[in-house]
């Protein structure tokens, strides 16, 4: 029955196993909605105000939001809602869509479509980059193809989320009209789009119904391109007609002309393709490159499709990576089992439960809806090291068992007898360390549930292979100590192992009759613990290496989209030029993601890692040849895996400014930024407050006006058709609808001086210069507009400096605000990834406290006793400051994936202490041996087993501690840790364990006495 339950067990787990998603990361789906709009040619002051606070208000009734933002620029609006993690995203979306239809009556009536909105998981990047360029085609013809051809296909591949098209070039008929033209011809341009509204139609026109037959009407009003729009007849003066044509241009061109996007020096359009939650990301990375071949058959010749960037080619390099690890730390793991045993079939026995453990876990991880990633394999590395320390333990006891002359049944019979439960209290506790874990909110219990749950199943697994499987296996392979024939190499390792033991022996023997001194020792450790935790940089999550860099291009906010062209490829050639870096992607222009023209973007795909430095090298490398250019700062970051908080800012880190009064706050803002670029440990500081855009205002003369029959909506209308890009009508195909945009010719749209050839009709019918009722006065205006929650706000980010941890800067910026002695009317916070890693540092405190007291219930409720849980615990702080040491000693914060390593050596390193006791304990109560007899006789017996479980987890972390392969810098803390933890802990505990068991044996005979005294006292005052 054993071999068959074990063979079930690896069938189901080989067969999950191939079922299993890949990803580099756990799903951490942030329920995200963003919502756009878009009123073209309005300021960012009159979409805040006209259209970002209508909606924030009707946003703010929702239930379950954590924090909403909104970016308002130049005729754009983006709003973010990100809920809190337990909020279904399906139904947070109805509730937006309620509210935006709610809010639709208080918003512009001249926007042209209301506002959308579409769930965004700001945690997930991109998984793969197509970039489409032609030398021969127009890029509309490029975007057509792309838009319409390959995003849709790719949209229906099973695991795609959706395809953003960054660098759009949508086809649209522009009308430039020539102000002198108009008004030589006397035509307001107000007339002109009447005009081209009317003559571009597309209205139902009905069927005929005859007596035996039915036809169809069909108009012939709809237009489909610039040469069809030229005819138009305007008006007519004199009995002539004034055609289009004859007052200025009408060109095919594009929806947005100030929108730009490059690959490798040439322009074109880039596919961005998102992966939906839980999918493989491989497979469907697979999928799109199998659609390639086809796409590039069905586009013309002239279209180029490039492969950008693909994330499936780090995930594999990076999980292929971690399952070596995984496989060396296997076969480090046999090899310490076969040192301490030197005998092949034995070795065999807790070799199979390796297996049958990690395997067994597949099963579970597929019914949880796990994936093979970064954490979940890492946690099976590390479950290698003490998965088998279960079956070692009941192997040691039965080959003890065995050399006192028994046969191996009987051996086994008795030995597993006298070690189940020992081996159940160490599965059942080490599975408990975790439980904490699963209650965790935020970030970082999303992270670490796939983590806390694969260990506890593989631990539970090999806990009942132990029981099982080990026993069955011992009483068929091992043979009776008659028939053994050792060798002289097998020998002289034995009486080298017993001289070693004897001289622990010896030296315990002097700790157990120097009790004060261990005593103090301990107690030396324990504050030492704490102060060095206390002391030591703590960060959040390490910087990972996902071949891929980001980078802003900030210009001065007066600057023109041809400027802004010149700087943005000059820092691409720049980029381009690096030795580390495969390939460059530059984007420009204001869009939801990026309201400002005067920021570009590029995206750097590195080399393959053997070929280049490390993804924060090359960053660094990169700052000096950006820094020293005239007229624009560049940002270059390593993008984190998971993004927090909605946004992409030019630095990883968020300091967020609030207050209800605008002028206060632009007041603070800069001061609070000077402030910052003067604090040691921080790079790249900026802020997103942009208020100095040059703007020209347009003061109406309303006398002036009502008397020469002008009202104001004429005059903004009259602006908005002309320098608005105003989409006056549309045209409608089997594919697609575009645009047709009014605006003046581009020649005059670049000096404020024309603005003053602009004519309105009047209500008698003449035309009015407009600076005849307006006056024309320079000054400035904000270039966007940042709203958190529903008040104005200014966001810094900033970076790190080599060597410098998270929590000393946010330590630094909280101390500077106390000197600068910001008003209390002013709210300062972190927001993003900073303060997740402020409710985490809280967390991480209370989550050991946690573990540790549920592993003191848990040995509480096996032992039935106060005192004894504390004794196997006693090793904690051994362990605590062996793992604290070592990341000192290698200069390395205590960030997550440390702290997790933490966490494991709670549930590790009270093992050895378990098997200790547990034999002091029933040599006790069975033999009657007094207490330093009998502790003293358990380490002796049990150190072997206990050195064969710290030098099998010491091996299993081993590999995660060298850091091999790709994101093995991420995870070199934890393996660090873990082994710094089980050195240290492993000298200590040894000595330590057995006084502070003599101590509370002590405390609890003088308790015991205690109460037979007061007994006896109450007896005798009975009588």
């Amino acid at each position: 029955m054993t071999v068959l339950v074990m063979a079930g067990i690896l069938i189901f787990g080989l067969a999950s196993y191939r079922l299993l998603p890949v990803s580099s990361l756990p799903n951490v789906d942030f329920p995200t909605i963003q919502v756009s709009a878009q009123l073209p040619g309005a300021s960012p002051e009159t979409m805040a105000a006209a259209v970002a606070t209508p909606l924030e208000k009707q946003f703010s009734t929702i239930a379950g939001i954590d924090q909403m933002t909104s970016l308002s620029g130049q005729g754009i609006t983006s709003v973010t809602i990100q809920f809190a993690l337990d909020r279904d995203i399906d139904a947070a979306a109805q509730d937006v869509n309620s509210a935006i239809a709610a809010a639709t009556k208080q918003l512009p009536p001249t926007m042209s479509t209301p506002p959308s909105f579409r769930k965004v998981n700001p945690a997930d990047a991109p998984i793969f980059f197509l970039t489409l360029t032609s030398e021969t085609l127009p890029l509309s013809t490029v975007n057509e193809y792309a838009e319409t051809f390959l995003a849709q296909r790719i949209s229906t591949i099973s695991g795609v989320a959706q395809v953003q098209v960054q660098g759009q070039q949508k086809y649209a008929v522009r009308v430039q009209v020539d102000p002198n033209a108009l008004a030589a011809r006397g035509v307001g341009i107000n007339e002109v789009e009447q005009a081209v509204a009317n003559a571009n139609v597309n209205l139902p026109t009905g069927t005929l119904y005859g007596k035996d037959r039915m036809f169809a009407i069909q108009a012939t009003g709809q237009l489909y391109e610039a040469a069809a729009f030229r005819p138009i007849i305007v008006t007519y003066r004199n009995g002539a007609p004034i055609r289009l044509s004859e007052l200025g241009r009408v060109i095919d061109s594009v929806e947005n002309d100030k929108l730009a996007a490059w690959f490798k020096d040439q322009r074109g359009i880039i596919l961005a393709i998102y992966r939906q939650p839980g999918t493989n990301t491989i497979e469907v990375v697979d999928a799109v490159k199998k659609l390639l071949p086809t796409f590039r058959a069905e586009v013309p010749a002239g279209v180029s499709i490039n492969v950008m960037y693909d994330r499936s080619n780090t995930i594999r390099e990076s999980v292929n990576d971690v399952r070596f690890s995984l496989m060396l730390a296997l076969a480090l793991v046999v090899m310490v089992i076969f040192m301490f045993l030197r005998n092949i079939p034995a070795t065999i026995i807790p070799t199979v439960a390796l297996p049958m453990s990690i395997i067994g876990t597949f099963s579970l991880m597929y019914v949880f809806g796990y994936s093979l990633d970064n954490i979940s394999l890492m946690a099976l590395t590390l479950c290698v090291g003490f998965v088998v320390d279960d079956a070692i333990v009941m192997l040691e006891n039965i080959s003890r068992h065995i050399d006192m002359g028994k046969s191996p049944l009987q051996a086994t019979l008795d030995g597993s007898k006298e070690v189940s439960f020992t081996i159940l209290s160490m599965t059942i506790s080490l599975a408990a360390v975790f439980i904490p874990v699963l209650f965790m909110g935020g970030i970082l219990g999303r992270l670490l549930h796939e983590f806390a749950v694969t260990i506890i199943v593989a631990v539970l697994i090999s806990g009942f292979v132990s029981l099982t499987l080990t026993p069955m296996m011992c009483s068929r392979i091992l043979k009776p100590r008659a028939d053994v024939r050792h060798g002289r190499l097998f020998l002289a390792s034995e009486r080298a192992f017993d001289a070693v033991r004897d001289a622990y022996g010896q030296t315990l023997k002097w700790a157990l009759q120097h009790q004060r001194f261990a005593m103090a020792v301990f107690l030396a450790i324990v504050v030492a613990t704490g102060w060095l935790y206390a002391k030591m940089p703590k960060g959040f999550l390490p910087s990972e290496d996902s071949g891929q860099l980001f980078c802003f291009i900030e210009a001065p906010q007066d600057i023109s989209f041809d400027a802004m062209v010149t700087y943005q490829r000059t820092v691409l050639e720049i980029l381009r030029t690096d030795s580390n870096i495969e390939a460059v992607t530059g984007f420009m222009g204001a869009s939801s993601f990026n309201p400002s023209l005067n920021v570009g973007r590029a995206t750097m795909t590195l080399k393959p890692r053997s070929q280049r430095k490390s993804a924060d090298e090359v960053v660094r490398g990169l700052r000096p040849k950006v820094s020293n250019l005239m007229g624009v700062k560049v940002f270059v970051q390593n993008v984190p895996a998971i993004r927090i908080g909605g946004q992409l800012t030019k630095s990883p880190y968020q300091y967020v400014v609030q207050g209800a009064s605008t002028e206060e706050l632009y007041h603070w803002v800069p001061i609070i930024d000077e402030k910052l670029k003067t604090l040691p440990g921080l790079l790249d500081v900026s802020s997103d407050l942009q208020i100095a855009r040059p703007q020209v205002n347009v003061e109406i003369d309303r006398e002036k006006a009502s008397a020469l029959g002008v009202n104001p909506q004429q005059i903004e209308a009259a602006l908005a058709n002309a320098y608005g890009s105003r989409q006056v009508s549309n045209i409608y195909t089997a594919t697609n609808q575009y645009w047709v945009i009014l605006e003046l010719e581009p020649r005059y749209q670049r000096d404020p001086a024309a603005l003053s050839m602009l004519y309105v009709r009047s209500a008698s019918g003449a035309l009015v210069p407009l600076n005849a009722v307006a006056k024309l006065t320079y000054g400035v205006g904000p270039m966007s507009v940042s709203h958190l929650g529903q008040l104005p706000s200014v966001t810094f980010s900033f970076d790190l400096q080599p060597d410098v941890a998270l929590s000393q800067a946010i330590a630094v910026i909280q101390k500077a605000a106390l000197e600068l002695q910001v008003p209390a009317t002013l709210n300062t916070r972190f927001t993003g990834t900073a303060q997740a890693f402020q409710a985490s540092l809280e967390g991480m405190g209370i989550l050991l406290v946690l573990s540790i007291l549920v592993i003191y219930l848990v040995l509480g409720i096996l032992y039935e006793s106060f005192i004894h849980p504390l004794t196997i615990l006693s090793g904690l702080p051994t362990a605590g400051l062996g793992a604290l040491l070592t990341l000192w000693a290698f200069n390395i914060e205590l960030n997550m994936y440390a702290f997790v390593g933490i966490i494991m050596l709670v549930g590790i390193v009270k093992k050895n202490a378990i098997m200790m006791i547990d034999f002091a304990i029933e040599a006790q109560r069975k033999e009657g041996k007094l207490a330093a007899e009998a502790i003293h006789q358990a380490c002796l017996i049990r150190f072997r087993p206990i050195m064969m479980t710290t030098f099998a987890a010491l091996m299993g972390s081993l590999p995660i501690a060298l850091s091999f392969g790709a994101g093995g810098d991420a995870r070199r803390p934890l393996g660090l840790a873990v082994v710094g933890g089980l050195v240290l802990s492993q000298f200590l505990t040894l000595y330590i364990t057995p006084v502070i068991y003599l101590q509370f044996e002590r405390l609890q005979e003088w308790l015991a006495q205690r109460r037979e005294t007061r007994q006896m006292a109450k007896v005798g005052a009975a009588r």
